[in-house]
């Protein structure tokens, strides 16, 4: 594969602000700072990867001008997973203006905070993702564990829409809970319009104590229950760097699969990812 064809699928830019930034809390204290392009692009070329998906850090709509001001300046960004009030009455009208801009691939909503734990099955949620096929864009799902059962019965409901895990369902990999997450994760992997990114694994482990061998069973199982067809590579960055460089999240990924073949490596560290968000 072309290195220009390799993958970062999921990371962020963001200008810290602590309103916009709620999620980032007193442990957080490294990441509460910019990361931009200009941080990143060395990074990916030294990684040997060619382009990025930037995932949205915030919840509202000038973040999704905040990253389009981004891909416009800089070819390496290939696509942009936004944020859109997917309950709104006025989604129709904001989903067709979306896709008048060819950057924006998807949207998110940080389902992981929301203190109902069946918010994503609300009806009015639900209406506002079966809207997205229409026009072409994928979700990202963001959630733990205990949001997998949900996360099926939304993804079966909605069985033409494109989804992503993202971060495996954060499992608690610094717990000995793995189970549940198990479970949850095959059961959701039976669903052929969900795939799952490799990512953010770092940030649930001991951030200060950790061996790359702790990733392994959570890499397997997610290969053994997606197949290399529907997984891609992300970095997380800069949430990576609360507990690893980008080059050593990078690393934990690249050495699971350097015995795998070229065509199978090339899916997960590119075209998988180009596939999924048509980069």
């Amino acid at each position: 594969m072309n290195l220009i064809n390799r993958i970062d699928s999921h990371q962020h830019f963001w200008n810290y602000s602590a309103e916009s930034h709620s999620w980032m809390d007193e442990s957080m204290l490294r990441i509460q700072r910019d990361f931009l392009p200009k941080d990143l692009k060395p990074l990916l070329e030294a990684t040997g990867f060619g382009g990025c998906v930037a995932v949205q850090a915030s919840q509202s709509e000038s973040e999704n001008d905040f990253l389009l001001s981004f891909a416009e300046q800089n070819d390496f960004i290939k696509g942009i997973v936004g944020w859109i009030d997917l309950q709104s009455k006025d989604l129709t009208d904001r989903l067709h203006y979306y896709s008048q801009h060819p950057k924006i691939k998807g949207f998110r909503h940080i389902i992981q905070d929301e203190p109902d734990l069946d918010f994503m099955l609300r009806p009015t949620f639900l209406h506002g993702i079966s809207k997205l096929q229409e026009f072409g864009f994928t979700y990202d799902i963001l959630i733990y564990p205990q949001h997998l059962p949900n996360a099926y019965t939304l993804a079966k409901s909605i069985p033409n829409q494109l989804f992503v895990i993202d971060h495996l369902a954060k499992p608690n990999i610094k717990g000995p809970e793995v189970e549940f997450w198990r479970k949850g994760l095959e059961k959701i992997a039976s669903l052929e319009n969900v795939h799952c990114k490799i990512s953010g694994m770092v940030t649930e482990a001991d951030w200060k104590s950790w061996e790359k061998e702790q990733f392994e069973p959570y890499i397997a199982t997610a290969l053994a229950t997606f197949g290399i067809d529907r997984l891609m590579y992300g970095s997380d960055w800069p949430v990576c760097t609360l507990s690893a460089t980008y080059k050593d999240a990078y690393w934990i990924v690249e050495d699971f699969f350097s015995s795998f073949s070229k065509s199978e490596q090339n899916k997960l560290f590119g075209s998988n990812a180009s596939s999924f968000y048509k980069l």
